[in-house]
């Protein structure tokens, strides 16, 4: 059973997702303890390719009360645990066919935080608005059936 931690609120609204992985996360102990009370944000965190290897940036966990010294940057740019051939497969679609790697949502798997990071290309406004007026008309729909 997985417990979702944090999602982020506007990676499916400013993304098209085509398809989502499943990550580990390199993490300090400061930062598990601070992610198990759940102070963890994801809003304007992404994902990239750097020196071969899958980072996570601008992902913000508050520094835990009771670190002192051992507490870490919050924004520090955290490593992702993926295997090669994956790394290679997403070096490929962003570099040739545009796409992004979003973080969607971090959560416990056992004893493991894992990252759900979703592959997708960027929203028009023409593209949110279309979203947002398909959501309020299904909203219509089920308010004039409960009626």
């Amino acid at each position: 059973m997985n417990k979702i931690i944090a999602k982020n609120p506007v990676a499916r609204h400013n993304y098209t997702i085509e398809d989502t992985i499943e990550t580990g996360i390199v993490l300090s102990g400061t930062e598990i303890k601070s992610i198990r009370s759940g102070k963890v944000n994801l809003k304007d965190s992404y994902a990239g390719i750097k020196n071969g290897e899958l980072y996570i940036y601008n992902l913000h966990i508050s520094p835990y009360e009771f670190g002192n010294i051992y507490n870490k940057d919050p924004l520090r740019d955290r490593k992702l645990l993926v295997t090669r051939r994956e790394i290679n497969k997403l070096f490929g679609l962003i570099k040739q066919k545009g796409y992004s790697l979003v973080p969607i949502s971090l959560y416990f798997k056992g004893n493991f935080v894992k990252v759900e990071l979703g592959i997708g290309k960027g929203k028009k406004l023409y593209d949110k608005r279309q979203d947002i007026a398909k959501k309020d008309a299904q909203r219509r729909m089920l308010q004039n059936v409960d009626k």
